[in-house]
Protein backbone atom coordinates (compact mmCIF):
# COMPACT_ATOMS: atom_id res chain seq x y z
CA UNK A 1 0.00 0.00 0.00
CA UNK A 2 2.74 2.45 0.95
CA UNK A 3 4.75 1.52 -2.16
CA UNK A 4 1.80 2.42 -4.38
CA UNK A 5 1.35 5.72 -2.53
CA UNK A 6 5.08 6.45 -2.88
CA UNK A 7 4.93 5.80 -6.63
CA UNK A 8 1.94 8.14 -6.95
CA UNK A 9 3.74 10.88 -5.01
CA UNK A 10 6.85 10.50 -7.19
CA UNK A 11 4.73 10.76 -10.35
CA UNK A 12 3.07 13.90 -9.03
CA UNK A 13 6.48 15.36 -8.17
CA UNK A 14 7.69 14.62 -11.70
CA UNK A 15 4.63 16.27 -13.25
CA UNK A 16 5.03 19.31 -10.99
CA UNK A 17 8.73 19.55 -11.94
CA UNK A 18 8.08 19.26 -15.68
CA UNK A 19 5.18 21.73 -15.63
CA UNK A 20 6.86 24.11 -13.17
CA UNK A 21 3.87 24.01 -10.83
CA UNK A 22 3.65 24.66 -7.10
CA UNK A 23 0.49 24.69 -5.00
CA UNK A 24 1.04 27.50 -2.55
CA UNK A 25 4.18 27.38 -0.47
CA UNK A 26 3.46 24.00 1.04
CA UNK A 27 3.08 21.50 -1.80
CA UNK A 28 6.25 21.64 -3.88
CA UNK A 29 8.39 19.10 -5.71
CA UNK A 30 10.62 18.73 -2.64
CA UNK A 31 7.61 18.13 -0.36
CA UNK A 32 6.20 15.45 -2.67
CA UNK A 33 9.61 13.81 -2.97
CA UNK A 34 10.08 13.74 0.78
CA UNK A 35 6.60 12.31 1.32
CA UNK A 36 7.34 9.67 -1.32
CA UNK A 37 10.57 8.70 0.42
CA UNK A 38 8.74 8.48 3.74
CA UNK A 39 6.14 6.13 2.25
CA UNK A 40 8.88 4.05 0.64
CA UNK A 41 10.69 3.76 3.98
CA UNK A 42 7.47 2.70 5.72
CA UNK A 43 6.89 0.09 3.02
CA UNK A 44 10.41 -1.30 3.42
CA UNK A 45 9.92 -1.45 7.21
CA UNK A 46 6.86 -3.63 6.69
CA UNK A 47 4.31 -1.18 8.06
CA UNK A 48 0.85 -2.13 6.86
CA UNK A 49 1.91 -5.61 5.75
CA UNK A 50 -0.29 -7.35 8.30
CA UNK A 51 2.51 -8.88 10.37
CA UNK A 52 4.65 -7.73 13.21
CA UNK A 53 7.85 -9.24 14.52
CA UNK A 54 6.71 -8.42 18.07
CA UNK A 55 3.51 -10.51 17.99
CA UNK A 56 3.31 -13.17 20.68
CA UNK A 57 1.62 -16.45 19.85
Amino acid sequence: MFALLAALLFVLALIFEIAGLAVGGVVTVATLGTAGLLCLALHLMGVGAGWSPLKKS
